[in-house]
């Protein structure tokens, strides 16, 4: 895809989006609507549907309907493939639209989005499509005159909220496998980011998915977020989010229906460096894309820099170096490395952070301030913070944003504390050429995905979910499918 191509496509019109439920585009049933604010320029991109409660208890109870009738679970593995397989196709066809709408709603650098949106989401389509028909029942070993079966059936209605950083890279993740086991779903996207989304589940319907089986509905987390959670009528719900948010899930979940809930809530994750890593400069590269990519805005982001204390100047002054070399600016040119943070709300959040480190004693190394200002857009440079304890807020809180704090350590087991030094665990890394040393601390750091001598990546034939207040439960590969079925026990008297 090259600029010009890019370009036409930028100079397109938005349509306002509505709701989808039951195979229809709706608007709100009290007519309002919610501007979408583009992070590029800081303007009205176009508006979304302002869902209520009442449309998010339509669409929850279409897709009941659609479960209950059988149009979507009862039909054939091989003919649920065929429909995912023309999705998956479908989204690729219009990959470019597809991916320039989304960076013109979230901020995310084309370059990147390109690949995380929506190649990922129909290759996690593909896979779950192809794996469909492979989910085996079981025959339980049984005394001769008895026989004991376990089928595994779908859970019936799943709710999926998603966030704005990857809504159809994290939302096929969700969707995915829940349609894939037969399920009907109510998606709810993030306020910031439900454009490309949106256009996602019209082409599940272009594919030819049913009426009800598919259903999504905008607006503000407060209201039909909550409309979802504390509905009777779902049966599993799956976020990725904050933790706060999170919480609440859970509690809407115990005053209702003891729905299911599984939730990736993001982390901390530390980035060991050893002075004995391979290639210190190259680990210092990587650091630095890590953590600035997509402006910080990654659930696995390598925010904690753990660097041994007899290479730490070196190997910051490395990591420094390339951030500055990171071009911050407009996401849709192909040149710009790092793009827009998503709001203005989450921008003054991050500076607060930084303001925060410096009077708990740290140091800006680089970065610290907003950029780009005069382009109406929310910019904010790559920032490295020296001087980070155990305790101080750069080490125990989130920022998800391009703020990197650093703390330097003595020994193996120092790093490990400090590693573990936090309620999250959701990613994290190591530098080292000690072949004992990595399996040491792939063993002793906990979390969710570790990575050696590389940082991201993982595909989806992997697990990605965390442990502590990172979440539970995982999206990817065929584990994730576990969330969507229950298993029911036949046992017969012959």
């Amino acid at each position: 895809m090259d600029q010009n191509s890019i370009e036409t496509l930028r100079a397109r019109s938005v349509p306002a989006f509505q709701h989808m439920i039951d195979g229809c585009h709706v608007p709100a049933s009290d007519g309002q609507t919610l501007d979408v604010i583009s992070p590029i320029d800081g303007r009205v991109l176009t508006t979304v549907a302002r869902g209520t409660a009442a449309d998010m208890t339509a669409a929850i109870a279409a897709a009941r309907a659609a479960f209950e009738d059988g149009r979507w679970s009862a039909q054939a593995p091989a003919a649920r493939k065929k429909i995912l397989m023309r999705w998956a196709d479908l989204i690729e066809a219009n990959a470019p639209e597809l991916a320039v709408l989304g960076v013109r709603d979230n901020g995310t650098e084309i370059s990147m989005a390109l690949k995380a949106e929506p190649g990922s989401a129909a290759a996690t389509i593909r896979y779950y499509a192809e794996a469909l028909d492979k989910v085996y029942g079981e025959i339980a070993p049984t005394a001769s005159d008895v026989l004991g079966m376990i089928h595994k059936e779908p859970v019936g209605v799943v709710g999926a909220i998603v966030p704005w950083n990857f809504p159809m890279m994290i939302g096929a993740w969700k969707l995915a496998p829940a349609l894939a086991m037969g399920n009907s779903v109510v998606l709810k996207p993030a306020e910031t980011a439900s454009l490309s989304l949106m256009r996602m589940v019209d082409l599940a319907h272009e594919a030819g998915l049913p009426p009800g089986v598919l259903n999504a509905v905008t607006g503000e987390g407060a209201v039909v977020g909550e409309a979802m959670g504390l509905s009777m009528d779902v049966d599993v719900l799956v976020f990725t989010g904050s933790g706060g948010t999170g919480r609440r899930l859970m509690d809407y979940a115990a005053r209702s229906n003891l729905k299911r809930v599984y939730l990736e809530l993001g982390g901390k994750s530390p980035n060991i460096v050893f002075a004995d890593a391979p290639d210190l400069v190259q680990a210092a590269k990587v650091a630095a894309s890590g953590i600035f990519r997509n402006a910080g805005q990654v659930c696995v982001a390598g925010s904690r820099l753990l660097v041994e204390a007899s290479i730490h100047d070196d190997f910051v002054a490395e990591v420094a170096k390339a951030a500055q070399a990171m071009r911050v600016g407009d996401p849709l040119a192909l040149d710009t490395n790092i793009g827009a943070i998503n709001s203005q709300t989450q921008l003054d959040a991050n500076l607060r952070f930084v303001a925060t480190a410096q009077a708990e004693g740290g140091e800006i190394v680089t970065g610290g301030d907003r950029v780009l200002a005069e382009t109406g857009g929310y910019y904010m440079a790559p920032t490295i913070v020296t001087g980070v304890t155990r305790d101080a807020t750069l080490t125990q809180k989130e920022v998800f944003g391009p703020v990197l704090g650093v703390t330097p350590f003595e020994t193996e087991t120092e790093a490990i504390q400090l590693a573990n030094a936090t309620n999250y665990g959701l990613a994290g890394g190591v530098w080292t050429s000690n072949l004992g040393r990595a399996h040491r601390m792939i063993r002793a750091v906990r979390t969710g995905v570790m990575h050696v001598n590389t940082y991201g990546g993982a595909d989806g034939t992997v697990p990605l979910g965390g442990v502590g207040q990172s979440g539970n439960g995982s999206d990817k590969s065929l584990h994730a499918i576990d969330k969507y079925i229950n298993l029911k026990t036949a046992w017969i008297k012959l």
